[in-house]
């Protein structure tokens, strides 16, 4: 009976390990996303800047707005991502421990 108590844990723990993973590339994809976004802001507020566009206030006020959308973007999916990936890491060291265990006594 302890067994199968101990491969119960181990199912729970690998959808928490797959639920954590798919966290952490979510992340990953909104943080690369977010990147982007401010570094086309910060693009177009040099470009309005150095007078190489017609300045424009809709224009420069959405590209600070766009740096400032992508830093928060940045900083907060990182922090999330990083939070994910170490819950990853204590599931899987708890299952190969559990999986220890069921080798141990099974022989």
């Amino acid at each position: 009976m302890a067994d199968d108590d101990v491969r119960e844990r181990i199912y729970r723990l690998e959808a928490e390990i797959e639920h954590f993973a798919k966290v952490a590339e979510g992340c990953r994809k909104i943080i690369l996303v977010s990147k982007i976004v401010l570094s086309l802001g910060a693009v177009t507020l040099l470009v309005t800047l150095f007078g190489l566009l017609r300045f424009d206030q809709l224009a420069f006020m959405g590209s600070i707005a766009a740096i400032l959308g992508g830093i928060v973007g940045v900083g907060s999916n990182t922090t999330t991502r990083n939070q994910a990936q170490e819950r990853v890491r204590a599931a899987e060291r708890l299952r190969t421990e559990l999986i220890d265990q069921l080798e141990l006594s099974s022989t």
